[in-house]
């Protein structure tokens, strides 16, 4: 199947969404929940895998694609949106929390890009999603983020999400950059990707760090993010009243609650 060529606006500042334009007969993938509006003119189509070239052999080549995506924990099912009009038609694929839409050209980037199982957001039609897979398995199991990647495959523009703010890093021959693992978003294949044990158990445990760094080392391009999603997670969690009720921090009435102090005013005898 021949990659489709589209056109695209990235608009937005922190919760950025990508608008994507088809001529008529063009196509684009996403993940199911990313679309936030599209043409009446475009149909939508809810398949197995990803829907491309690379799922050949009917039934088993689509089944072996939808499994390659429940490993990674995404759906078992993508969407594909069709222009079925002979006009060009638009659709748009939102962000899922604050951070960046990065439009990566896969001609250029020579054909292939690993990104965090969670990153990637749309497609044009042709762009392949399968898996790759980190080290051994006892190390993925203890280094988090990074042992699983979803590696995006064809000649067409991919779109892939990162969080907070973003770093793109060119690594030379033998370079290598120590990273936390969430923090990767996506490099090149040449990367060579490692996941290592780092400083001891009391710095994880009193230091807030890890024990697991991802390590890069050179050569080509990798793109790091400042948020993980895993790391907005925890702090929400973190924050969140854990018994009901809710927290009025920053407050005076943060110390001792409304209904604590509407009761003792009511309860009060008036002397």
């Amino acid at each position: 199947m021949a990659m489709d060529v589209v056109d695209y606006d990235i608009r937005g500042a922190e919760m950025q969404f990508v608008e994507v334009e088809l001529d008529p007969g063009e196509a684009a993938i996403g993940e199911a929940g990313s679309m936030m509006f599209m043409d009446a003119g475009i149909g939508m189509d809810t398949i197995f895998g990803d829907g491309s070239a690379s799922q050949g052999g009917g039934l088993f080549g689509k089944l072996l694609g939808a499994g390659k995506r429940l490993v990674t924990g995404e759906s078992l099912f993508t969407t594909v949106y069709t222009n079925n009009v002979s006009s060009k038609q638009r659709v748009a694929f939102a962000a899922p929390y604050p951070g960046k839409i990065l439009p990566m050209d896969l001609r250029r980037l020579g054909g292939t890009l690993l990104c965090q199982k969670d990153a990637f957001l749309c497609a044009a039609r042709g762009v392949s999603l399968g898996i790759a897979f980190q080290q051994k398995l006892s190390v993925g199991f203890f280094g988090g983020e990074g042992f699983i990647m979803q590696k995006l495959e064809g000649d067409g523009l991919a779109f892939v999400h990162a969080g907070g703010t973003v770093v793109q890093r060119e690594l030379q021959t033998g370079q290598t950059l120590m990273v936390d693992t969430g923090c990767v978003v996506a490099y090149l294949p040449s990367v060579s990707f490692e996941i290592q044990y780092v400083g001891k158990v009391k710095t994880a445990l009193f230091g807030g760090e890890g024990l697991f760094f991802a390590k890069l080392t050179g050569p080509g391009t990798v793109w790091l993010q400042s948020l993980p999603f895993s790391r907005l997670a925890s702090r929400v969690f973190a924050a969140a009243p854990q018994r009901g009720g809710s927290r009025e921090e920053g407050s005076v009435l943060g110390a001792v609650g409304v209904g604590g102090l509407l009761g003792g005013v009511l309860g009060r005898d008036d002397r």
